[in-house]
């Protein structure tokens, strides 16, 4: 994530980006509901002021048609490694390469069905008063394995839109809580694996953040998803923690030599 200074702004604005988010995220003709937690740990690393690369460890927990407990399942693993490039103050480019074990996932047929992903993206920062907003574009390439064992190759874009502001100061900082709304589409190509409709899902996302330290940020947030299916469609509301550690063994060496270093005496 990206922390930017941001100042005060009226309520109006804020209030029209929500009511966007919740016109955009309503759905129709769903079938079965399922209740889910998503929790993510990130691990970034600063190369210059330019490069950082970043890796994020994953898991996903779900209910199931027969129970409602929210850790029914653990349907979900992944690990992902990616690069930054911070083109511009405006413009950020990343690309990832993932590993996702995909255990009992509903949306794909409750199936093992391990995933390689690859993903560009990039970006976009709006420069506002008092508030950050944001556009995701994001093509992914899916390579994953059927339920008759052969692999198919899914190709999804994404397009996301956030806002984040800070509540108790000016800019994000040590102490800092702050506010975060997204909404995203997907849309994909048509497989044995996913179904062939060609709009994959909506993702609203709405929820806050606290930064403990600079370097050390949490984020919890529900999130809803929409997705279409051949067969039935899917509800998915899901209680999301994310946990984000900037530089964390570069700071822990820091911390370290500086307790090693001999005090001097009198």
């Amino acid at each position: 994530m990206s922390l930017n200074p941001t100042h005060n702004i009226s309520l109006k604005k804020p209030g029209l980006i929500l009511v966007i988010f919740l016109i955009t995220s309503i759905s129709y003709g769903q079938t079965t509901t399922y209740n889910q937690f998503w929790n993510e740990v990130q691990f970034t690393r600063t190369i210059n002021e330019k490069w950082s690369t970043e890796l994020d460890l994953a898991a996903a927990y779900s209910s199931t048609e027969s129970s409602s407990n929210i850790f029914q399942q653990n349907i979900q693993r992944s690990a992902r490694l990616w690069g930054h490039y911070y083109y511009s103050p405006r413009w950020k480019f990343s690309s990832f390469l993932a590993y996702n074990f995909n255990k009992d996932v509903p949306e794909i047929g409750q199936f093992k069905s391990p995933e390689i992903r690859f993903a560009l993206q990039g970006i976009y920062y709006f420069h506002k008063t008092g508030y950050t907003l944001s556009t995701r574009m994001r093509m992914e390439l899916r390579h994953m394995r059927s339920e008759d064992g052969t692999y198919d190759n899914v190709l999804r874009y994404r397009q996301q839109i956030k806002y984040l502001q800070p509540i108790n100061s000016k800019v994000l900082r040590e102490g800092v809580v702050y506010g975060v709304a997204s909404d995203e589409l997907f849309f994909k190509s048509g497989t044995k694996v996913t179904g062939l409709s060609f709009f994959d899902r909506n993702r609203l996302n709405i929820g806050a953040g606290y930064l403990y330290t600079d370097d050390i940020q949490i984020e919890l947030t529900y999130a809803n998803e929409y997705l279409p299916r051949d067969e039935e469609n899917q509800i998915v509301n899901a209680a999301s923690l994310t946990v984000t550690f900037n530089n964390l063994f570069k700071n822990i060496n820091k911390k370290l030599l500086h307790k090693s270093e001999p005090t001097k005496e009198d």
